[in-house]
């Protein structure tokens, strides 16, 4: 072990002594410090605003005066979702994704106000996250250091010194892969100091570890890819060609293409095509606005028949309320199964370019990531099932409302008869059956459990090129 620390503390002297790697080093670190330094602070920003404009929804949609509950109903209530804290250090999705949806009776509204006209597909945004500063930046550093490991030694003629004085190759491979793994941790306090600063904020300990696991991981991997081209090819500037060719390959080209492969693969429907079907299955199932339309004509003998009288007037409930609630169970079945679709289309595309992790680790370490900060689309997934959940709920208690409190033939009239109108508004009150909704990440053992997969890939991208680096190592020669 003490030969190999030798020659780590060798290559450590020769990287402070040189201005280049000085000043990668520093740009890298620059950057990293810059962008987690923006991304916190717009998240933050983002969150403040989000919980404020949330509590402002509920208090308004409470405040509401007396009036008739399907007006409720239309009024509506919009729900936000809040960014997780980890997600000032990878905001994934977020920015691609809609933040906020209006939740109204009869149907099912998709997530607006997206901060990013871009396509979801690797989470890109505009801005330069700290994530894609490791994911893009990262492996340039860990190039820079180690291109020259072994070429800048054959050149100085110092490779044959050093093996002529009984220094195996194993043992020089094993100490340069000490140097560039310490100079990957070094790289890696950045991201621990934002992820404490998350772990202040609310984030689960074991969350903030496994995504700082998660890029030691993913540097690891270029690392050990620059040492083995390093310990092939003789010369510094093949060295640095090849090595920037695969930078651009791995990083750049394969995400890409791993893109447009995913949406051949599992195509998607079009929203046009699919919210044509869904409307035609839903004018199938009757207007529930109008009690006496002839989908809803066996509900109406049933109840009828259920509490023996011959007219809705005589009904202990009001029809209309009855066929409002009934009508809004129906419909929502079909908005869910459709939904459930267009979820599960998503998630099939989103693992088929997952599974691309295992041609280029930028796109499982992308992957990892985004589970793990929270931020992917199974968390998006889960805000829309979410936001549905608390649609269904407070439509159709201001449905129940409708049915018990409200008198039929008052009802019936209210747009004809003042008094009817007045006697079909109900007390406020009723208004605070919306549940409070603020959307929280999954727990850290979920998280982490959806990056394992990604996990192993990179652990499989490690563990090959380590190896291949070992088997040079024994064949190295001046």
């Amino acid at each position: 072990m003490r030969p190999a620390l030798v020659v780590a503390a060798g290559e450590w002297r020769w990287w402070l002594r040189s201005r280049l790697a000085l000043a990668g080093a520093l740009l890298v670190v620059g950057l990293l410090l810059a962008a987690t330094w923006v991304t916190a602070l717009g998240m933050q920003a983002e969150r403040t605003e989000r919980l404020h404009h949330q509590v402002e929804a509920e208090a308004a949609f409470r405040a509401q005066p007396d009036r008739h509950p399907h007006r409720m109903v239309h009024y509506g209530h919009y729900v936000f979702r809040t960014p997780a804290p980890l997600a000032a250090l990878d905001p994934g999705l977020d920015p691609v994704t809609g933040q906020s949806i209006f939740l109204e009776g009869h149907r099912q509204n998709t997530a607006m106000f997206a901060a990013t006209a871009a396509s979801a597909d690797l989470g890109r945004a505009d801005t330069l996250s700290p994530a894609l500063v490791y994911q893009w930046f990262g492996p340039l550093l860990m190039i820079l250091l180690g291109h020259g490991l072994f070429a800048r030694e054959r050149e100085a003629a110092t490779l044959g010194a050093l093996m002529a004085q009984g220094v195996p190759g194993t043992v020089l491979v094993a100490g340069k892969a000490l140097a560039l793994l310490s100079a990957a941790v070094l790289l890696l306090l950045p991201l621990a100091l934002g992820t404490m600063l998350a772990v202040a904020q609310g984030e689960r300990p074991a969350a903030a570890v496994a995504l700082v696991a998660t890029y030691g991981l993913y540097l690891a991997c270029w690392g050990a890819l620059s040492l083995l081209v390093s310990v092939l090819l003789r010369r510094r500037a093949a060295v640095l060609a090849a090595l920037v060719t695969l930078w651009v390959v791995l990083a750049l080209v394969l995400p890409a293409v791993a893109v447009s492969a995913a949406a051949r693969i599992a195509p998607m429907p079009g929203k046009i095509e699919t919210d044509l079907v869904m409307l035609a299955e839903l004018r199938r199932l009757g207007d529930g606005h109008n009690a006496n339309d002839p989908a809803f004509a066996r509900l109406r003998e049933d109840l009828l028949a259920r509490h023996g009288v011959q007219r809705a007037e005589d009904l202990p409930v009001n029809l209309r309320g009855v066929v409002a609630q009934f009508a809004e169970s129906r419909l929502t079945v079909t908005l869910n199964r459709h939904a459930d679709a267009q979820r599960a289309a998503e998630a099939r595309q989103a693992a088929v370019l997952a599974r691309a992790g295992w041609f280029t680790p930028l796109v499982a370490v992308a992957e990892a990531s985004r589970a793990i900060a929270g931020t992917d689309l199974a968390h998006h997934h889960r805000f829309l099932q979410q936001a549905e959940a608390l649609r269904y709920g407070f439509v159709q208690g201001l449905n129940r409302v409708h049915a018990e409190q409200l008198a039929y033939a008052d009802d019936i009239r209210r747009s004809s008869d003042s008094a009817a109108e007045r006697r079909t508004r109900v007390d406020a009150a009723n208004w605070q059956l919306l549940a409070r909704f603020r959307f929280e990440p999954d727990v850290p053992v979920a998280r982490i459990g959806r990056a394992v997969p990604s996990w192993l890939m990179l652990v499989a991208w490690l563990a090959t090129l380590a190896a291949a680096a070992v088997w040079a190592g024994r064949r190295l020669a001046p």
